[in-house]
């Protein structure tokens, strides 16, 4: 076995961890770890959890060093690699009906149109995979390493009509992968992409039958809308939802939640926000959210936000200070943030501003979240607008980690476009709330 060309070679010794001062050294690679052959991040986060290690590496010159290392158990040892996976990440095959990523026009940063479908990432960093390209034995190494929780993007339990909604010759593999980490005990959470005419009405039914049916392992299932935008050239025609669909779709995920709540003593079962909305019916309240296990899906993201803004504002003691400011956002967020301004101001008296929801003409006017806004419809919707002393935009809007809008404008472009202030949002209702009351 060639341990070179595997990805685990190492790039760098992190200071005081471990590992550092013994033999490991950049250029070393790690062939194992307790006996055990490391492949990737899977298997090198797993085995190296024990406070004891022998850890094996073959080193530049193709010695085998033997490295011991005492440490915290669950603590890193402390090795950085060539890449993050130890191996090359996962892309989707999958040529699913509804996807947003093939809705996009062209033009836009590379970055945006790669789709990862790596059950890795799933365990690492949440990300939703189909478990379409799951040989046996990787399904095998998952319940071998109790690797958990793994979300899934489930959409139907009905292999035709998964195949036809991927896009894929045989639905059933990912379903069969499914109920095999379900008999193991693997914590799923689960999601569904719901489509007017497609999954939705009696087949959501057998889906929610279906996973409920898994037992106790699935931990959670998001019903999602489908988004469609208006860039769908050479896709298959799909339904948005109209308010008649929503409130049926919301009702019977509700009935379900309530029934696993009775049985199980949780509801398991949520619909995302934007259903509610589409809906016309109220949230529902924080509790009935058990901890919000789906908020990037959109589950509960609105209602942690209010309850967030309510606290800080029941706690707070700072007043008002006076300096009138607009706030940018989605249209399906203008009625909460409407109703948190006038909260607000109700107490201090002396806030100043004002709301202003913008229409997605980037995506169409169907995509109505804030974070798919770009920066050109908010300078083309608000540049001849009195917008105060301050522009206050979430968190959402921008690349994770980045200043930079879907369409690569930066923050600072934007407050030059409009000349003004241009303060970020964090995604925490109590940030929005200190944003309102600063000068």
């Amino acid at each position: 076995m060639n341990y070179s060309t595997m990805g685990t070679r190492i790039t760098s010794v992190v200071v005081g961890s471990p590992v550092a001062g013994t033999i490991a050294r950049p250029g070393d690679v790690l062939r194992k770890i307790n006996g055990h052959v490391i492949r990737d991040v899977l298997d090198y986060t797993y085995y190296s959890y024990d406070s004891r290690l022998m850890i094996e590496l073959e080193g530049a010159d193709g010695r085998l060093k033997l490295v011991r290392v005492r440490k915290p158990e669950g603590t890193d040892p402390g090795l950085l690699f060539e890449t993050y996976l130890m191996d090359k990440e996962r892309s989707c095959a999958n040529k699913c009906i509804f996807c947003f990523i093939d809705q996009l026009p062209k033009g836009m940063r590379e970055t945006l149109y790669y789709k990862d479908d790596d059950v890795r990432l799933s365990f690492l960093q949440g990300n939703y995979v189909t478990l379409t390209n799951l040989a046996r034995r990787d399904v095998e190494r998952i319940v071998k390493l109790r690797i958990s929780p793994i979300n899934v993007s489930v959409h139907t339990l009905d292999p035709q009509l998964r195949a036809y909604m991927l896009g894929i010759g045989n639905g059933a593999a990912g379903i069969e992968s499914l109920r095999t980490l379900a008999r193991a005990g693997i914590t799923l959470n689960c999601q569904i992409v719901c489509c007017p005419d497609v999954n939705d009405g009696k087949e959501l039914i057998k889906t929610l039958s279906g996973l409920y049916a898994l037992g106790r392992c699935i931990n959670s299932v998001s019903v999602v809308p489908v988004g469609l935008t208006k860039h769908r050239q050479g896709l298959p025609k799909l339904l948005p939802f109209d308010r008649g669909r929503a409130r049926d779709t919301v009702r019977v995920v509700r009935e379900f939640g309530n029934m696993c709540l009775r049985k199980r003593g949780a509801k398991t079962f949520f619909c995302a926000d934007e259903l509610y909305i589409k809906a016309g019916l109220k949230l529902p309240p924080h509790e009935d959210y058990e901890g919000y296990p789906q908020l990037e899906n959109g589950v509960g993201m609105m209602r942690l936000f209010i309850t967030e803004f309510m606290d800080e504002l029941e706690q707070a003691e700072q007043k008002g200070s006076g300096s009138s400011f607009s706030i940018a956002t989605g249209t399906a967020a203008e009625g909460f943030l409407s109703n948190l301004l006038m909260t607000a101001s109700a107490k201090y008296g002396n806030i100043h501003g004002k709301v202003c929801a913008i229409n997605n003409d980037f995506f169409g006017h169907e995509v109505s979240v804030s974070g798919l806004i770009t920066g050109k419809d908010i300078v083309a919707q608000l540049k001849d607008a009195d917008l105060g002393a301050r522009l206050l935009v979430p968190i959402n809007m921008l690349k994770h980690g980045e200043d930079v809008f879907l369409d690569d404008m930066t923050v600072d472009d934007l407050s030059r476009e409009l000349r003004i202030a241009v303060r970020v949002v964090k995604q925490d209702g109590a940030d929005l709330l200190r944003a309102m009351v600063e000068s």
